[in-house]
C-alpha cells in the first residue's frame, strides 16, 4: 500500500510543480490576497477528482475518443489566448499591486469561476491527472493508496504556493514586479496555447 502511496505522490510532485497555467493563476491570485485559499482548495480537489477518475477508468475512455481529445484542445487554446492577452494588457500598465488591491476585490464567486476555467479548460490538465497519472495509476497494487498519494502531493504543493505566496506579496508589491510577472504569466499562456495549436 505505501509503495503505491509514494509511487502516486512522486508522480504527481513531479507533474503539478512545473509552470503551468493552474500554478499560475493560484501564485497570481495569492500574490493579489484575492481568495487565495479558497482557490488553492478548489484546485487541490479538482486534482483529487481527476486522478481518481483516470485511475478508475476515464483514462480508456478519453483515450479512445478522438473528438473529446479535440474540443478539450480547442477550447483550451481559446481561452489560454484570451487568460495571455490579459496578463499582457495588465503586464502593459503600472500599477503595483496595492493599487490594483485598491480598485476593489472580485467576488469569491468570480475568482472560483475563472479557477475553474484554469484548470477544466486547459488540456494539460486532463493530459498529466486523467491520462498520464491515471493510466499509471491503475497499474498499481492499490490503487487507492496512489490516488491518496497524489491528491497529498497537491495539498502539499497548492498549499505551499497559496500560503508563500500571500506572505512574500509585501516584498513582491513593486510594480516591475508585479509587471514581470504578468508577463511571465502573459508568456507561459501564449506558449501553451501555441503547443496545443500546432500540436
Amino acid at each position: 500500500m505505501w509503495q503505491s502511496y509514494l509511487n502516486g505522490m512522486l508522480v504527481a510532485f513531479g507533474l503539478i510543480m512545473a509552470i503551468g497555467a493552474q500554478n499560475a493563476f493560484v501564485l497570481a491570485q495569492s500574490l493579489r490576497r484575492e481568495h487565495h485559499l479558497p482557490v488553492a482548495a478548489l484546485c487541490i480537489v479538482c486534482d483529487a477528482i481527476l486522478v481518481a477518475a483516470g485511475v478508475f477508468g476515464l483514462a480508456t475512455v478519453l483515450a479512445h475518443n478522438p473528438t473529446l481529445l479535440a474540443i478539450a484542445r480547442w477550447g483550451g487554446a481559446v481561452f489560454l489566448l484570451w487568460y495571455g492577452a490579459k496578463a499582457l494588457r495588465s503586464a502593459c500598465s503600472k500599477q503595483s499591486l496595492q493599487h490594483q488591491q485598491g480598485q476593489g476585490t472580485r467576488s469569491r464567486r468570480a475568482v472560483l469561476l475563472s479557477a475553474l476555467a484554469v484548470t477544466l479548460l486547459n488540456p494539460h490538465v486532463y493530459l498529466d491527472t486523467v491520462l498520464l497519472i491515471g493510466s499509471l495509476g491503475a497499474q498499481q497494487s492499490v490503487p487507492g493508496a496512489y490516488v491518496a498519494g497524489a491528491a497529498s502531493a497537491s495539498l502539499l504543493w497548492f498549499t505551499t504556493l497559496a500560503l508563500g505566496a500571500a506572505w512574500l506579496a509585501p516584498w513582491l508589491a513593486r510594480p516591475a514586479t508585479w509587471r514581470m510577472l504578468d508577463l511571465m504569466v502573459a508568456v507561459m499562456m501564449f506558449a501553451v496555447a501555441a503547443q496545443l495549436i500546432l500540436g
